[in-house]
Parts: C-alpha cells; sequence; structure tokens
C-alpha cells in the first residue's frame, strides 16, 4: 500500500459518523431545497404579491418563500375549494339516488347472486332488501331527484352537479378518507389542500393557505392525516381551527409578552434556524422558519376572519349559526369568510354519518335524520351566500362522503330491532359539486335499479381529484414531488379529469 492510500485511509477510519452525516445531509438537503424552491417543479409559477403585509423580520425571503402566489398550468376555473367531508358515509339512497324498485323488494331476501364474491364489513348470511327510508322529489329545473331529508338543498338544486356512480376501491372509514383526500389508503401522501397549496401558494399571507374546521362528535375516523403533508413540506399541512374559544390553540401571546416582544423572539428563532440552514442545508429548516413567521402574522388576521358575531343577524338566520359553538354551521360560514380573504383549500369534516342501524345514534330512522338537520341549512346557504357575492364562479364546492351504503338491510341486532341501517358499500355512491367551473343543475352517472352497482358514468375517486386539480388550473399529472426516488403526485398512478361536468 503506497503512502497516500495508508493516509486517506486513516483519514477515513477518524471520520465519525456525526461529521459523515452532517456533511452527506448538506448535499442531500441542497438538492432538496432546489426542489422545495422550485427548481425542479414541473410547473412555471411567477408570484404575482400577496395580500398580506409585514412579517416578523423578513426572515425567509422573497425568492425561498414556499407561500407566494404561483401560476397553475393553465388558466383555472376556480381560485379556491371548500370540501364538505360527511365523516362515515352517507347514505345515498336515502338522499339522492332514488329507488322504487327498491321500495318494491323491501323486506324481501337479497338475492344469492347479489352478494357471491362479494365483501361487506358487517353483512353476514342472506340479509333482507331495504327501501328507501326516505320521500323524494323533483327539485328545480334540473329535475334533481332530493329527498325530503334536505328540503334546503332542494332550494339549491339547479346550482348542483350531481356524481351518481362514484365508486372507492375501500370499504373501511379510516382507508377511504385517507384515498378520497390523500390519493393512498396508506399513511404517508400529502392532502388534497396541501397539493393545492404547494401548487398555487397563498393570497392572503397572514392566514394559513389550507385550513381544516371540525364538527360533530369525533374527529375522522382517519384523524388528522386526511389532511396533513405527507412528504411535503409542513408548511402546506391544513391548520385546524376551531369556532369555539381562541380560533387556533396557542395564538395568543402569553401573559406578561406584548406583541413587540414576540416579534423579537421569532426573529432571534429565525436567526438560529438561519444559522442552523446554512450549517445542514435542511430544507425543512425553511418551512419552520416560515412557519413561525405566518403563525406571528395569522395573531392579527385570524381572530377578524373568525369572528362570526361581525355577520349581520339575517346571514346567521340564512346558516342557522349560533356564534361561540362549534358546529356544521358555524364552520360553513366560516368557510365563506375564509375563502373571501384569500384561503385557498378548505376542509370541513362533520363526524356521524356512519348508519348500521346498531343504536339510535346511527340509526336511519333516528341519528341520520339529526346529521342531515345539522348540516342541510347550512350546506344550501354556503352555495347561495358564495353567489350573491359572486364567489361561487370561482369557488369550487365537493360534499360528499368516503363511500356509500347498501341497498340491504343490517341488522345486528336481530329482527325485532327498532334501528334501520344500512352496511359499507364501495361500489356506487353519491357526491355533488358546485362552482368553480362545474355544470350548474347536472347529473352525471347512474345507477341500477336497486342502487347496488354503477351501469354508466363511474367516477372513481382518483378522477374526482384529478377533475379537482385541473379546476384550479393543473394537469393532475405533471403536479409532482420528488421523493424517495420517484415523482409522486395526488392520484398514484391513474385518474381521469370527468369533463363530461366541466361547464
Amino acid at each position: 500500500m503506497t503512502r497516500p492510500e495508508h493516509e486517506r485511509r486513516l483519514a477515513l477510519q477518524a471520520m465519525t459518523r456525526r461529521h459523515f452525516l452532517g456533511t452527506f445531509s448538506t448535499g442531500v438537503g441542497a438538492a432538496a431545497l432546489a426542489t422545495f424552491l422550485g427548481a425542479e417543479r414541473v410547473f412555471a409559477g411567477t408570484g404575482t404579491g400577496a395580500t398580506g403585509t409585514g412579517t416578523a423580520g423578513g426572515s425567509l425571503g422573497a425568492a425561498a418563500d414556499p407561500l407566494l402566489p404561483r401560476a397553475p398550468h393553465f388558466a383555472p376555473r376556480a381560485k379556491r375549494v371548500i370540501f364538505l367531508h360527511m365523516a362515515g358515509a352517507p347514505s345515498q339512497l336515502e338522499l339522492f339516488d332514488y329507488k322504487p324498485e327498491l321500495q318494491r323488494l323491501n323486506g324481501q331476501l337479497c338475492p344469492e347472486s347479489l352478494l357471491e364474491g362479494k365483501r361487506f364489513a358487517f353483512i353476514k348470511g342472506v340479509p333482507k332488501m331495504l327501501g328507501p327510508q326516505a320521500t323524494f322529489r323533483r327539485r328545480g329545473q334540473s329535475g334533481a331527484w332530493i329527498s325530503d331529508h334536505l328540503p334546503h338543498l332542494a332550494e339549491v338544486a339547479d346550482e348542483i352537479t350531481f356524481l351518481k356512480a362514484m365508486h372507492s376501491d375501500q370499504f373501511n372509514h379510516a382507508p377511504a378518507q385517507l384515498l378520497m383526500h390523500t390519493g393512498s389508503p396508506r399513511l404517508g401522501r400529502p392532502s388534497m389542500g396541501s397539493w393545492a397549496v404547494y401548487g398555487l401558494g397563498t393570497e392572503n399571507r397572514n392566514l394559513p393557505g389550507f385550513v381544516v374546521l371540525l364538527s360533530g362528535a369525533n374527529q375522522p375516523d382517519a384523524g388528522a392525516s386526511v389532511y396533513g403533508s405527507g412528504f411535503l413540506p409542513t408548511i402546506y399541512q391544513g391548520v385546524q381551527c376551531r369556532s369555539e374559544g381562541d380560533p387556533v390553540l396557542f395564538l395568543s401571546d402569553p401573559e406578561g409578552v406584548d406583541r413587540e416582544e414576540r416579534a423579537r423572539t421569532i426573529e432571534a428563532i429565525a436567526r438560529i434556524n438561519r444559522e442552523h440552514h446554512a450549517e445542514v442545508g435542511d430544507p425543512e429548516i425553511l418551512t419552520r422558519i416560515a412557519q413561525y413567521e405566518l403563525a406571528f402574522r395569522m395573531q392579527m388576521e385570524v381572530p377578524d376572519a373568525m369572528n362570526l358575531a361581525e355577520e349581520p343577524e339575517w346571514v346567521h338566520a340564512m346558516y342557522g349559526t349560533e356564534p361561540g359553538k362549534t358546529s356544521f354551521a358555524n364552520n360553513s360560514l366560516l368557510a365563506r369568510r375564509l375563502v373571501e380573504r384569500g384561503v385557498r383549500f378548505v376542509n370541513l369534516f362533520h363526524w356521524g354519518w356512519d348508519s348500521h342501524g346498531a343504536g339510535a345514534s346511527e340509526a336511519l330512522n333516528v341519528g341520520f335524520l339529526d346529521r342531515c338537520r345539522e348540516t342541510d341549512r347550512a350546506a344550501a346557504a354556503l352555495i347561495a351566500d358564495l353567489k350573491q357575492r359572486g364567489l361561487l364562479d370561482e369557488t369550487l364546492v365537493v360534499w360528499g362522503g368516503e363511500f356509500g351504503r347498501t341497498p340491504m338491510l343490517e341488522n345486528r341486532s336481530g329482527q325485532d330491532n327498532p334501528f334501520v341501517g344500512r352496511d359499507h358499500h364501495n361500489e356506487c355512491y353519491t357526491m355533488w359539486m358546485a362552482g368553480g367551473g362545474v355544470k350548474r343543475g347536472f347529473t352525471w352517472g347512474e345507477t341500477d335499479e336497486i342502487g347496488y352497482q354503477a351501469v354508466s358514468g363511474r367516477v372513481h375517486v382518483h378522477d374526482l381529484q384529478a377533475t379537482i386539480l385541473h379546476l384550479l388550473g393543473f394537469d393532475h399529472e405533471r403536479l409532482v414531488f420528488p421523493f424517495q426516488g420517484r415523482n409522486f403526485r395526488l392520484t398514484d398512478v391513474s385518474g381521469r379529469v370527468v369533463r363530461e361536468i366541466l361547464a
């Protein structure tokens, strides 16, 4: 062995693990940083300024600001999205998919041909057929079928596009909710709202680009993962706001700390983070700086944006709101206030739609009716309010659950059970969309005579996602993020734009 080779080996042996990881992460971090700042984005976007003014010290710099507005691939039809998710999967057969033949078959044993090769979450043996537990009417000039459970939504039927043949790969709640919002039934992928803000930035730098509002007795079954940022920088994750108490936890200054002192604190933290970034090059450090500065700016604007007391009485009557409480109605009004202030994506989750019939709270003849009453007025008011303010054409409103319900009765409690319910069904269900570039008073897709299978116009969850991104101005195959050696996208490796519903 020559002397230079011997000296090189001794030098390598002396290199510590910490030193290796530090120098290695700098190289990897620099490559990731280029992606994070847009150097490898597959769309060309240039910032056009932002609504918000001022920071806690301007620490991040315009070139590295991950929330600056950016142009999408092509001219968008929608600038923002409000997604109303009815967690638990509402029954389409009691709301939108009218089936007289199913009423005729009510109480009869299900033909075994419908059960062969099928998997259900809870149905065992041969169940009975269950007719519609609602009265249906044709609504508006479009003649859309909507049940009497949703009398207020019926009044805005001509603003809505119904997707009658949605289908999903999943029939359990958490995986199906993850698939709906992240494109995958497994944990770790970015949510749709995160993708939207990653692609578009924000119109108001004093508010989060992606806001989440929760109502009902629980969180979504999949938890916060349905609005997380996955492998995207965490600045793009959904920020949960509340309609009761402080709008964001820990947003207020601690007792004895004024705003000037808080600004100096944020600047000191940013200075340490900048030094750390210069040392290791980890792009997540830039996200950390951006999050601190956003939180500082939010202290000024969030309380105003979330103050429902500012609204006139006629607006509260329209939505059915009660300021100071947690409710779907309050959250719907908050969603309107947020999008008119430049928030890109608002997710409303209302829990409690799982109607198995095992008890009153999850029965089609009890709890399901409560969920309809809790949401009907506010959902209709949101559409009407956006329209009267000139916001509906540029705001896409989406309503739906993670899957649908079976045309068969689920009766785990025995034949004398007074509560009526249906099992999970992922083969076909109904969702609706309004505003933001979709047709008005239109229905796409059809199911068979008992609402068991789609017969035309099938729309997969990935198709829905591709369509939402298209309306925001993105080719869903080109909005990607490099991770673990390949480009990932919201729609995974599938999805088509449902052009039939575009205005």
